[in-house]
Protein backbone atom coordinates (compact mmCIF):
# COMPACT_ATOMS: atom_id res chain seq x y z
CA UNK A 1 0.00 0.00 0.00
CA UNK A 2 1.16 3.48 -1.19
CA UNK A 3 0.76 6.12 1.26
CA UNK A 4 0.90 9.78 0.66
CA UNK A 5 4.02 10.84 2.88
CA UNK A 6 4.71 14.79 3.01
CA UNK A 7 7.36 16.39 1.29
CA UNK A 8 9.09 19.17 2.12
CA UNK A 9 7.30 22.61 3.44
CA UNK A 10 8.40 25.95 3.56
CA UNK A 11 8.95 27.34 6.86
CA UNK A 12 9.77 25.83 9.94
CA UNK A 13 8.26 22.01 10.58
CA UNK A 14 4.57 22.05 11.66
CA UNK A 15 3.94 21.61 15.02
CA UNK A 16 0.93 19.43 16.12
CA UNK A 17 -0.82 19.61 19.36
CA UNK A 18 -2.99 16.66 20.39
CA UNK A 19 -5.33 16.92 23.90
CA UNK A 20 -6.21 13.70 24.70
CA UNK A 21 -6.00 10.44 26.90
CA UNK A 22 -3.48 7.94 27.51
CA UNK A 23 -2.90 4.58 26.19
CA UNK A 24 -0.20 2.43 27.27
CA UNK A 25 -0.47 -0.16 25.29
CA UNK A 26 0.45 2.40 22.55
CA UNK A 27 -2.26 1.98 19.72
CA UNK A 28 -4.87 4.86 20.55
CA UNK A 29 -4.70 7.97 22.58
CA UNK A 30 -1.82 10.44 23.29
CA UNK A 31 0.65 7.55 21.84
CA UNK A 32 -0.92 7.00 18.81
CA UNK A 33 -1.66 11.08 18.14
CA UNK A 34 2.32 11.47 18.59
CA UNK A 35 3.05 8.26 16.78
CA UNK A 36 0.88 9.41 13.33
CA UNK A 37 2.31 13.39 13.78
CA UNK A 38 6.36 11.91 13.71
CA UNK A 39 4.86 9.30 10.68
CA UNK A 40 3.46 12.11 8.73
CA UNK A 41 6.29 15.22 9.50
CA UNK A 42 5.01 17.01 12.42
CA UNK A 43 6.57 17.76 15.55
CA UNK A 44 3.85 16.27 17.61
CA UNK A 45 3.10 18.36 21.56
CA UNK A 46 0.61 17.33 23.73
CA UNK A 47 -1.56 17.63 26.98
CA UNK A 48 -3.12 14.79 28.55
CA UNK A 49 -6.71 14.58 30.51
CA UNK A 50 -7.03 11.10 31.69
CA UNK A 51 -4.74 8.55 32.05
CA UNK A 52 -6.13 4.98 31.86
CA UNK A 53 -5.11 1.09 32.89
CA UNK A 54 -5.47 -0.55 29.25
CA UNK A 55 -3.91 -3.30 26.83
CA UNK A 56 -5.30 -4.86 23.74
CA UNK A 57 -8.18 -6.79 25.49
CA UNK A 58 -9.56 -3.48 27.14
CA UNK A 59 -9.72 -0.73 29.84
CA UNK A 60 -9.53 -2.05 33.46
CA UNK A 61 -9.41 2.17 35.00
CA UNK A 62 -9.24 5.77 34.16
CA UNK A 63 -7.67 8.64 36.33
CA UNK A 64 -8.90 11.78 35.46
CA UNK A 65 -6.06 14.76 35.76
CA UNK A 66 -7.37 17.53 37.61
CA UNK A 67 -9.04 20.44 35.62
CA UNK A 68 -6.91 22.77 36.92
CA UNK A 69 -3.53 21.17 36.27
CA UNK A 70 -5.08 20.36 32.02
CA UNK A 71 -5.41 23.86 31.95
CA UNK A 72 -1.70 24.42 33.41
CA UNK A 73 -0.46 22.15 30.69
CA UNK A 74 -2.07 23.80 27.61
CA UNK A 75 -1.27 27.77 29.21
CA UNK A 76 2.18 26.81 29.97
CA UNK A 77 2.91 25.12 26.39
CA UNK A 78 0.97 27.88 24.60
CA UNK A 79 2.77 30.92 25.99
CA UNK A 80 6.36 29.34 24.30
CA UNK A 81 5.46 26.89 21.61
CA UNK A 82 3.95 27.84 18.56
CA UNK A 83 1.04 25.24 17.09
CA UNK A 84 0.00 24.99 13.61
CA UNK A 85 -2.38 22.36 14.50
CA UNK A 86 -4.64 20.38 16.74
CA UNK A 87 -6.39 17.44 17.47
CA UNK A 88 -9.00 16.78 20.16
CA UNK A 89 -9.54 13.06 21.20
CA UNK A 90 -11.26 11.30 24.45
CA UNK A 91 -11.96 13.54 26.79
CA UNK A 92 -13.18 11.60 29.74
CA UNK A 93 -15.92 13.43 31.56
CA UNK A 94 -18.11 17.20 31.49
CA UNK A 95 -15.49 19.02 32.87
CA UNK A 96 -12.79 17.92 31.20
CA UNK A 97 -14.87 18.79 28.01
CA UNK A 98 -15.53 22.30 29.87
CA UNK A 99 -12.10 22.63 31.01
CA UNK A 100 -11.31 22.25 27.16
CA UNK A 101 -13.28 24.48 25.46
CA UNK A 102 -12.40 27.13 27.86
CA UNK A 103 -8.88 26.92 26.95
CA UNK A 104 -9.45 27.23 23.04
CA UNK A 105 -11.65 30.11 23.76
CA UNK A 106 -8.93 31.85 25.73
CA UNK A 107 -6.10 30.74 23.01
CA UNK A 108 -8.04 30.44 19.59
CA UNK A 109 -5.91 32.56 18.06
CA UNK A 110 -2.76 29.89 19.28
CA UNK A 111 -4.32 26.81 18.29
CA UNK A 112 -5.28 26.45 14.68
CA UNK A 113 -6.44 24.01 12.43
CA UNK A 114 -8.71 22.19 15.44
CA UNK A 115 -9.67 18.71 14.76
CA UNK A 116 -12.40 17.37 16.79
CA UNK A 117 -12.32 13.55 17.14
CA UNK A 118 -15.82 13.60 19.56
CA UNK A 119 -14.48 10.03 21.26
CA UNK A 120 -18.05 9.61 22.64
CA UNK A 121 -19.25 6.05 21.80
CA UNK A 122 -17.54 2.75 20.97
CA UNK A 123 -17.68 0.95 17.94
CA UNK A 124 -19.54 -1.98 19.87
CA UNK A 125 -22.10 1.11 20.96
CA UNK A 126 -20.96 1.52 24.34
CA UNK A 127 -21.11 4.92 25.57
CA UNK A 128 -17.94 6.38 26.77
CA UNK A 129 -19.03 9.86 27.93
CA UNK A 130 -21.94 10.40 30.09
CA UNK A 131 -25.40 12.63 28.78
CA UNK A 132 -24.14 15.94 30.46
CA UNK A 133 -20.32 15.35 28.44
CA UNK A 134 -21.77 14.77 25.45
CA UNK A 135 -24.07 17.73 25.68
CA UNK A 136 -20.75 19.71 26.52
CA UNK A 137 -19.05 18.35 23.46
CA UNK A 138 -22.68 19.56 21.46
CA UNK A 139 -22.71 23.08 22.53
CA UNK A 140 -19.14 23.98 23.47
CA UNK A 141 -16.58 22.15 21.81
CA UNK A 142 -18.25 21.21 18.23
CA UNK A 143 -18.30 25.20 17.56
CA UNK A 144 -15.20 25.87 18.50
CA UNK A 145 -13.86 22.98 15.57
CA UNK A 146 -13.00 23.32 12.03
CA UNK A 147 -13.51 19.77 11.48
CA UNK A 148 -15.20 16.85 13.49
CA UNK A 149 -14.68 13.43 12.88
CA UNK A 150 -16.99 11.21 14.22
CA UNK A 151 -18.22 7.28 13.35
CA UNK A 152 -21.98 7.00 12.75
CA UNK A 153 -22.93 5.94 16.69
CA UNK A 154 -21.04 9.18 17.75
CA UNK A 155 -22.65 11.69 15.00
CA UNK A 156 -26.34 10.13 15.72
CA UNK A 157 -25.29 10.62 19.65
CA UNK A 158 -24.35 14.55 18.70
CA UNK A 159 -27.57 14.82 16.56
CA UNK A 160 -29.99 13.15 19.33
CA UNK A 161 -31.11 10.46 17.19
CA UNK A 162 -30.31 7.16 15.70
CA UNK A 163 -27.76 6.02 13.90
CA UNK A 164 -27.43 6.21 10.11
CA UNK A 165 -28.15 2.79 8.10
CA UNK A 166 -28.02 4.34 4.47
CA UNK A 167 -25.84 6.53 2.46
CA UNK A 168 -28.70 8.83 2.59
CA UNK A 169 -28.56 8.95 5.98
CA UNK A 170 -25.28 9.37 6.51
CA UNK A 171 -25.26 12.86 4.17
CA UNK A 172 -28.56 14.03 5.63
CA UNK A 173 -26.97 13.19 9.45
CA UNK A 174 -23.49 15.06 7.66
CA UNK A 175 -25.55 18.30 6.78
CA UNK A 176 -27.26 18.46 9.85
CA UNK A 177 -23.87 18.65 12.02
CA UNK A 178 -22.91 21.49 9.83
CA UNK A 179 -25.69 23.01 10.48
CA UNK A 180 -24.71 22.60 13.95
CA UNK A 181 -22.40 25.02 13.72
CA UNK A 182 -18.75 22.87 12.25
CA UNK A 183 -17.51 23.72 9.30
CA UNK A 184 -16.32 20.83 8.02
CA UNK A 185 -17.39 17.06 8.67
CA UNK A 186 -15.40 13.80 8.10
CA UNK A 187 -18.59 10.81 9.17
CA UNK A 188 -16.23 7.44 9.50
CA UNK A 189 -17.47 3.95 9.41
CA UNK A 190 -16.78 2.46 6.63
CA UNK A 191 -20.05 2.64 5.35
CA UNK A 192 -21.30 0.79 2.33
CA UNK A 193 -22.68 -2.55 0.68
CA UNK A 194 -19.51 -3.45 -0.51
CA UNK A 195 -17.11 -5.60 1.81
CA UNK A 196 -13.78 -4.78 -0.06
CA UNK A 197 -14.69 -0.75 0.08
CA UNK A 198 -14.63 1.41 3.24
CA UNK A 199 -16.36 4.35 2.26
CA UNK A 200 -16.40 7.58 4.63
CA UNK A 201 -18.39 11.21 3.90
CA UNK A 202 -16.66 14.57 3.50
CA UNK A 203 -18.97 18.09 3.57
CA UNK A 204 -18.27 21.21 3.70
CA UNK A 205 -20.26 24.19 2.76
CA UNK A 206 -19.35 23.44 -1.15
CA UNK A 207 -21.12 20.00 -0.50
CA UNK A 208 -20.29 16.37 -0.08
CA UNK A 209 -18.48 13.95 -1.04
CA UNK A 210 -17.66 10.39 -0.68
CA UNK A 211 -13.75 9.31 -0.01
CA UNK A 212 -13.59 5.42 -0.95
CA UNK A 213 -10.44 2.76 -0.11
CA UNK A 214 -10.68 -0.41 -0.35
CA UNK A 215 -11.60 -2.22 2.77
CA UNK A 216 -8.60 -3.73 4.94
CA UNK A 217 -10.06 -7.60 6.79
CA UNK A 218 -7.92 -7.23 9.80
CA UNK A 219 -8.82 -7.63 13.58
CA UNK A 220 -5.74 -5.09 14.35
CA UNK A 221 -7.99 -2.24 14.36
CA UNK A 222 -7.57 -0.51 18.02
CA UNK A 223 -6.67 3.10 17.54
CA UNK A 224 -8.04 3.64 14.26
CA UNK A 225 -10.14 6.80 14.47
CA UNK A 226 -7.43 8.08 16.95
CA UNK A 227 -4.94 7.68 13.79
CA UNK A 228 -7.15 9.26 11.36
CA UNK A 229 -7.43 12.51 13.15
CA UNK A 230 -4.35 13.41 14.30
CA UNK A 231 -2.84 12.28 10.75
CA UNK A 232 -5.32 15.21 9.41
CA UNK A 233 -4.11 17.64 11.91
CA UNK A 234 -0.26 16.18 11.04
CA UNK A 235 -1.17 16.95 6.89
CA UNK A 236 -3.41 20.24 7.20
CA UNK A 237 -0.35 22.50 7.93
CA UNK A 238 1.25 20.19 5.10
CA UNK A 239 -1.31 20.38 2.16
CA UNK A 240 -2.96 23.54 0.40
CA UNK A 241 -6.92 22.65 1.84
CA UNK A 242 -8.87 20.53 3.87
CA UNK A 243 -9.95 17.78 1.90
CA UNK A 244 -6.41 17.15 0.46
CA UNK A 245 -5.20 16.96 3.99
CA UNK A 246 -8.33 14.72 4.45
CA UNK A 247 -7.31 12.34 1.35
CA UNK A 248 -4.09 11.85 2.43
CA UNK A 249 -5.21 11.61 5.98
CA UNK A 250 -7.12 8.43 5.25
CA UNK A 251 -4.64 7.09 2.35
CA UNK A 252 -2.38 6.71 4.92
CA UNK A 253 -4.62 5.40 7.56
CA UNK A 254 -5.54 2.43 4.83
CA UNK A 255 -1.64 2.01 4.68
CA UNK A 256 -1.25 1.41 8.00
CA UNK A 257 -4.32 -0.87 8.30
CA UNK A 258 -2.68 -3.01 5.57
CA UNK A 259 0.37 -3.43 7.51
CA UNK A 260 -0.97 -4.07 11.14
CA UNK A 261 -1.07 -7.77 10.85
CA UNK A 262 2.80 -7.88 10.93
CA UNK A 263 2.83 -6.53 14.20
CA UNK A 264 2.73 -8.88 17.18
CA UNK A 265 1.24 -6.40 20.05
CA UNK A 266 -0.73 -7.74 22.57
CA UNK A 267 -3.61 -11.21 22.08
CA UNK A 268 -6.39 -8.42 22.05
CA UNK A 269 -7.40 -5.75 18.93
CA UNK A 270 -4.08 -4.80 18.15
CA UNK A 271 -3.02 -1.63 17.04
CA UNK A 272 -2.41 -0.19 13.42
CA UNK A 273 1.47 0.15 11.87
CA UNK A 274 2.00 3.71 12.46
CA UNK A 275 5.01 3.53 10.82
CA UNK A 276 4.60 1.07 8.06
CA UNK A 277 6.43 3.00 5.23
CA UNK A 278 9.44 3.19 7.41
CA UNK A 279 9.44 -0.27 8.87
CA UNK A 280 9.41 -2.18 5.82
CA UNK A 281 8.22 -6.19 6.17
CA UNK A 282 9.97 -8.67 8.91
Amino acid sequence: MTSHLPGPVPGPVPVALTIATSDPSGGAGVQADLKTFSALGAYGTAVLVALTAQNTRGVTGIHVIPAAFIAGQVDTLVADVRVDAVKIGMLADATVVHTVAEALRRHRHRLPSVVLDPVMVASSGDRLLTEDAVALVRTELLPLADLVTPNLPEAAALLDTSPARTPAEVERQAADLLALGVPRVLLKGGHGDDPDESADLYADADGAEWLRAPRIHTRHTHGTGCTLSSAIAALRPQRPDWRTAVGDAKDYLTGALAAADSLDVGGGHGPVHHFHAWWGSR
